[in-house]
């Protein structure tokens, strides 16, 4: 399985899961996913003539309807594991800047290919208790005739529903970028991570 084509898909199919519309507190996960899909896709379709002509606009488009639900400080905090732990204020403000702009860049780079793909959703899965609920959707390729299990991990915090990981066909975000990060702080700190990640996002293109 192609690593750069895993996380991508990963990416392209959280895109379409939030919007800019309030999640309403007595929306469970499931409709929250099932009807901000809906809207996602209808403006991707809306705006696709300006995007085909500014490809640019489409950052402003992901960090509007995309970027504030995902719950970056629980997601950084997974991702660094112990690291997060040892590291300064700044430090995990700094890591979570680039972290966040990584995503947009990975979004940008396959949303419009991916977002016409039918979407099934299937029943949620939570624990008694928990504030944390699995959403199960799948996304179908009709050109290759396949389809993409994508499972999406929300947390519920002051009656929202963030995302705080993401897993296709078994292979977790966090634990994909847990992984590779570690081997960088292991290898010169956590400084130097935040380092390659900026230079990685300038040459990709995205700016602060």
């Amino acid at each position: 399985m192609d690593f750069r084509a895993v996380i991508t898909s990963i990416l392209v199919s959280a895109s379409v899961l939030v919007s800019s519309l309030a999640f309403a507190a007595t929306d469970s996960a499931g409709d929250v996913v099932k009807n901000t899909t809906n809207h996602v896709i209808e403006r991707l379709n809306l705006e696709r003539d300006q995007l085909d002509a500014y490809p640019d606009r489409i950052y402003g488009l992901i960090n509007k309807l995309v970027i504030p639900h995902f719950d970056f400080t629980n997601m950084s905090k997974l991702v660094l594991g112990r690291a997060w732990n040892s590291a300064t204020d700044s430090q995990r403000a700094a890591f979570q800047e680039q972290f966040k702009t990584l995503l947009v860049r990975t979004y940008a780079m396959a949303l419009k290919e991916y977002s016409d793909n039918k979407i099934e959703f299937y029943p949620e899965e939570s624990k008694p208790g928990s504030r944390i609920v699995l959403v199960r959707t799948e996304v179908l390729d009709a050109i290759n005739q396949s389809s993409i299990p994508i499972h999406y991990r929300m947390f519920n915090t002051n009656d929202v529903w963030k995302v705080v990981d993401v897993t296709f066909g078994g292979v977790s975000l966090v634990s994909t970028y847990r992984g590779s990060f570690a081997s960088e702080i292991r290898k010169s700190g956590l400084d130097s991570l935040v380092s390659k990640l900026a230079e990685r996002n300038v040459k990709n293109g995205i700016d602060q």
